[in-house]
């Protein structure tokens, strides 16, 4: 059924990849829109914010889930699991977790804390910065060992 729905993912050694790149953008997009919010003091950024932060928490776990069902079955070399999939877990984990706090934080203190609100802005960016962190690792894995599996068979050639 998959294969019907989306035929690019019959490719796929897992779905990991479907799920990866709505946090990202959920969380960035949060950031900024907090950060926004910060200097203008407008409710409606300041909600548009919350709600981007709390789909970004959701989609963060759901990536996070299906990477940790896919990480024992994923067909890379020892070398790699060691050198990259092991410091893309961990930083992915912990940025999860920074996410979770901050949006507790932020779901308690409706829409954004105003109590530590600049403490509160650098967590924001330091998810931003294990996000980019452990992504760059993620796409070194893909592009550079073939991670995706058939999906970028080598070499590649072009055809019509």
């Amino acid at each position: 059924m998959i294969d019907r729905l989306l035929p690019g993912a019959s490719h796929l050694q897992n779905l990991h990849p479907l799920f990866v790149h709505f946090p990202i953008a959920f969380i960035y997009g949060s950031a900024l829109l907090y950060l926004l919010a910060s200097f203008r003091e407008s409710d409606a950024l300041k909600w548009s914010a919350l709600w981007m932060l709390s789909l970004g928490a959701l989609g963060a776990a759901a990536s996070l889930a299906t990477g940790l069902y896919a990480a024992p079955g994923l067909m890379v070399s020892t070398s790699v699991r060691d050198q990259l999939l092991d410091h893309h877990k961990h930083l992915m984990i912990a940025a999860s977790a920074v996410t979770a706090v901050l949006t507790a934080w932020a779901l308690a203190a409706r829409p954004m804390p105003t109590r530590a609100r600049y403490v509160f802005l650098a967590g924001l960016l330091a998810a931003m910065f294990l996000i980019a962190i452990g992504a760059d690792l993620g796409a070194r894995m893909v592009y550079d060992y073939n991670a995706a599996g058939t999906a970028c068979p080598q070499p590649i050639d072009f055809t019509k």
